[in-house]
């Protein structure tokens, strides 16, 4: 678990997010760049080890009633990967996009040594594969489904 100073350290390298320090010794993380009334991407950070991240629109992440996760037992990539993933949520784009996929190319083809073609396309912050128009199958994350294609034998065109 990291303490509360290293929490801060992993926030404040997120040159998006301003620091805001609140009452009883709290910090929030405001992200001006929010297309959303949601600005706040880190709440409450707290001495005692509490802290909470917005997490509202990332699929697969329970959150509380108001969309947000406590962080408190994080390590230091899970905090990294959440707080990259809510901004990513929160910006013009509105996607929560893989490593290495681009901003404006929420679509990849695939295929396999048989010239079989797959379409990867991101909607409603999932990724869906189809085989031409038709819905083969759902993932939350890109990961799972880059895992799924590269098993069946397709590699990216």
């Amino acid at each position: 678990m990291l303490d509360f100073e290293q929490k801060l350290a992993i926030m404040e390298t997120f040159p998006q997010l301003e620091r805001r320090d609140v009452s009883l010794g709290r910090v929030n993380f405001h992200y001006a760049g929010s297309v959303t009334d949601k600005k706040n991407v880190g709440f409450h950070f707290h001495p005692n080890g509490n802290g909470y991240v917005y997490a509202a629109e990332i699929g697969g992440v329970e959150t509380d009633d108001k969309g947000f996760v406590n962080v408190r037992d994080y390590g230091a990539d899970e905090l990294r990967d959440l707080v990259e993933r809510s901004i990513r949520s929160l910006s013009d784009d509105g996607t929560s996009l893989g490593e290495g996929q681009e901003a404006g190319g929420l679509e990849e083809k695939w295929r396999n040594p048989e010239g079989e073609e797959l379409s990867l396309q991101f909607e409603d912050d999932m990724w869906y594969l189809f085989a031409g128009l038709n819905l083969e199958m759902a993932f939350e994350t890109r990961e799972e489904a880059v895992e799924y294609l590269q098993e069946e034998g397709f590699s990216r065109v």
